[in-house]
């Protein structure tokens, strides 16, 4: 018998089947049952390799209408091979099946399943899936990156929200290398939240539009994730060709909305990524005669990491999201965290 038989990683076991070392397997995870009868089913990819390492989740598409993050996990497992890899990699890349398939950001009873976790076997509908998440996804894992969008009608900057005072996952956020490494605070019932009580660092990646593939938003989604699995040790850059990213993340620890001071129609005159200086111009708003009713100004500081798309807005609506880059005054982390999508 060979060496490499002999150290021959055991399988991993997942739902009630066993991916040998070294293979890939698509598993289906029984959820709940359709009025038809038909059975609905979480999709997991797991590559599971010849030689240790962690474990890693690649979870996307918890709200129904985020797309881009199956695109990401797509691409991202058409460049691993499990012969080569160390560890293992679990892929989720429809985590929300229902919202998916009726075109929703929610499941059909209108909960939020970033709102569920950790779930029960015996709860809600999202509450079963959450537990089924938690128990044969997120519990074996070290790490995991969970993969969003802007929420309705609201584009995002690709960007890393993570516990930034958390050293181990400042790393995996420097790794990732989006544009921005923003620290948001954990969330009762979220994903994170749960992951990060039983012990595993998350990085929740942002970016693009939500029910578009938005291809700069999957390329630095791409990128990152094969920049993370590197940098664990878990592949060779050079195998991959991870490309390493062009300069370091900007530091953002609080951010807010600039919201929308009268009812009417916004012209934008700003963009994801630029930074502004408070008092500077960001757009217009005009009624529906042409005439301008408002100037949109920034109230601080920062980067836009986020922006409104609709161009019919209310009074009180948020429009631009600016992200203030790190300084060594924290006070007041994450004060509106309420209006940052944050999941």
């Amino acid at each position: 018998m060979s060496a490499t038989r002999r150290t021959l990683r055991p399988s991993f076991p997942i739902g009630t089947v066993k991916v040998r070392a070294g293979s890939r397997r698509e598993v289906s995870l029984p959820i709940s049952r359709l009025v038809t009868g038909a059975e609905v089913s979480l999709p997991v990819h797991v590559l599971h390799g010849r030689e240790d390492g962690p474990t890693l989740w690649l979870s996307a598409a918890i709200h129904g209408d985020e797309v881009v993050g199956i695109e990401v996990v797509r691409r991202v497992l058409a460049r691993l091979d499990p012969k080569t890899i160390r560890g293992t990699v679990l892929a989720v890349p429809i985590v929300n099946v229902l919202g998916v398939m009726s075109g929703d950001r929610y499941l059909p009873d209108r909960r939020d399943l970033n709102r569920s976790f950790p779930g029960s076997a015996r709860g809600s509908l999202a509450g079963r899936i959450a537990h089924l998440m938690m128990t044969e996804v997120i519990g074996p894992s070290d790490v995991g990156i969970d993969l969003h969008t802007g929420a309705d009608r609201r584009s995002n900057l690709p960007q890393i929200r993570c516990d930034l005072e958390d050293e181990q996952t400042r790393a995996l956020a420097e790794a990732f290398g989006a544009p921005v490494a923003y620290h948001a605070r954990l969330r009762d019932g979220s994903l994170r939240y749960a992951a990060r009580e039983r012990g595993a660092r998350v990085l929740l990646y942002e970016g693009g539009e939500a029910w578009r593939f938005d291809e700069w938003a999957i390329v630095a989604g791409v990128d990152g994730v094969l920049r993370v699995l590197a940098h664990l040790g878990m592949i060779d850059p050079e195998e991959v060709v991870v490309e390493p990213a062009e300069s370091p993340s900007d530091i953002c620890w609080r951010s807010g909305w600039v919201r929308a001071r009268r009812t009417g129609i916004v012209h934008m005159d700003v963009a994801l990524g630029q930074r502004v200086s408070e008092g500077e111009k960001l757009g217009e708003l005009f009624n529906s005669f042409g005439k301008r009713l408002a100037i949109v100004k920034a109230d601080r500081d920062g980067v836009v990491i986020g922006r409104a798309e609709a161009p019919l807005v209310n009074r009180g609506d948020a429009l631009v999201h600016i992200g203030e880059i790190e300084s060594t005054d924290r006070s007041g982390l994450d004060e509106d965290a309420r209006d940052t999508d944050t999941p």
